[in-house]
Formats: C-alpha cells, structure tokens, sequence
C-alpha cells in the first residue's frame, strides 16, 4: 500500500509541475496577445480563450501520458490492457470499470483521479483568470469586472 501511495504522489508532484509550466505559459500567452490593440476585440477574445484553452488540452493529455507510462512501468493493469484509455478514465473519473487495477495496485486509480481533479479545477482557473484579464486589456470591463459606461 506505501509503494501505491508513494507512486501516486510522485507522479502527481511530477503532473502538478507539468501543469505549472503550463501555467506558466498560458498567462504569457494571455498577457502577450490580451495587450494588443484589436480593431474586433471579441473575436481577438474568442482566439486568446481557444489558445489557452488548447494549451491546457495538451497539458492534460500529457499529464494522462504520464500516467498510462507508471501504469505500464509497475503493471498496474492486466497485460493487454489498453493503457492509455485507462489512464485516461481515471485521470477524467469517468469510472468505467471495464478495465480494473489489478489487486496489488488498486489505489492507484483513485490517486489519478484525484489528480486529475486537481489539474481540471486549476484550468478551470486559469481558464477564468485569462477571460478577465483579456477582457480588462481590450476595455470590455474595468478592473472591478463590470462593463465600462456607454458613452
């Protein structure tokens, strides 16, 4: 049980990094195109949003990779079992139960998933943060988030 724990952690530190960097450069991405001048600030919203939404769809399949990888390194499933797709119910808890740990590694899939909880509500985050922070840079709110006054 301490080897299942232990795995489950240090894989979650090392997704956790992962989504750090990751952090990292979709604020970049915000803050770099958020300070430009648009002639069509909602459409130049619309692509700031798709781009840090895509960069963060990528961080999480990567961090899904990285699982499917431990679980393939300590056997976590029976052999030909499709590992990336389990990985992948786990880290979304979809929860399917077509394919289980077997007995030696049964935390291991709710280690994902916590996992992959964590990373979704910090997207979710950074998803918002974005959104506000572009659309205080093109002058569709004020910094207190309400609508600027029509003039």
């Amino acid at each position: 049980m301490l080897l299942q724990f232990l795995t489950g952690v240090i894989v979650s530190a090392i997704n956790i990094g992962i989504h750090a960097l990751v952090t990292i450069v979709a604020v970049w991405i915000a803050r770099s195109a958020g300070l430009r001048k648009t002639a069509r600030p909602r459409l130049h919203l619309m692509g700031v949003m798709v781009a840090t939404a895509a960069v963060l769809q990528v961080a999480h399949t990567l961090e899904i990779l990285v699982w499917a990888l431990t679980y393939g390194i300590v056997q976590a499933a029976a052999p030909g079992s499709n590992l990336l797709y389990f990985a992948f119910v786990n880290y979304t808890t979809l929860g399917y139960g077509d394919i289980t740990p077997v007995r030696e590694w049964r935390l291991i899939g709710p280690m994902t998933a916590m996992n992959g909880v964590l990373l979704f509500g910090w997207s979710a985050a950074i998803l918002f943060e974005v959104l506000c922070k572009t659309l205080e840079h093109l002058g569709l709110t004020d910094a207190t988030g309400s609508r600027p006054p029509s003039t």
